[in-house]
């Protein structure tokens, strides 16, 4: 009688949990690519980059940390957004200089940027966050990271 209980809760737990792969809701959430409305901008990437222009209504970004606070638990999320342009500043800059390297020049327009840098490279870039967008500067041969300035009447 003693031999037949370890049978029976080994039969109990096979019936109870099935013949299943260990490893299917696994896949399962791989396979499930999260939307932006469940993760915000972590973990999004983008290869939207437009063209830089200095007469346009935008500030480019020093890329310093603002308003750091310690004490606040949400404080760290303030290095976020220049962590990302620097990665991202510093992978586009590598990129530039394997293509001047190899050719003796740099790209002759952001139509070629995007084609022989971006595109050919298979660069995907991080989400920003805010309005902050990426931008090519064709004359310094850089990406920069622009956001919009705001019009002292939107400030009011």
């Amino acid at each position: 009688m003693k031999a037949l209980v370890p049978v029976m809760l080994c039969a109990v737990v096979v019936f109870c949990f099935g013949c299943r792969d260990p490893y299917e809701s696994e896949t399962a959430q791989a396979d499930k690519k999260p939307e932006a409305t469940e993760t915000g901008i972590f973990g999004q990437k983008t290869d939207d980059i437009g063209e830089f222009d200095p007469n346009a209504n935008v500030k480019v970004s020093d890329g310093k940390i603002k308003k750091w606070n310690p004490l606040n638990p949400i404080g760290a999320l303030n290095a976020y957004g220049p962590a990302v342009e620097k990665v991202s500043q510093l992978a586009i800059t590598q990129a530039v200089n394997l293509f001047y390297a190899e050719k003796g020049r740099y790209p002759k327009d952001h139509e070629e940027f995007m084609e022989k840098i971006i595109k050919q490279n298979k660069i995907e870039l991080p989400e920003l966050p805010g309005d902050r967008q990426y931008q090519y500067d064709v004359e310094n041969h850089e990406l920069v990271i622009v956001e919009p300035i705001e019009s002292p009447e939107k400030g009011k």
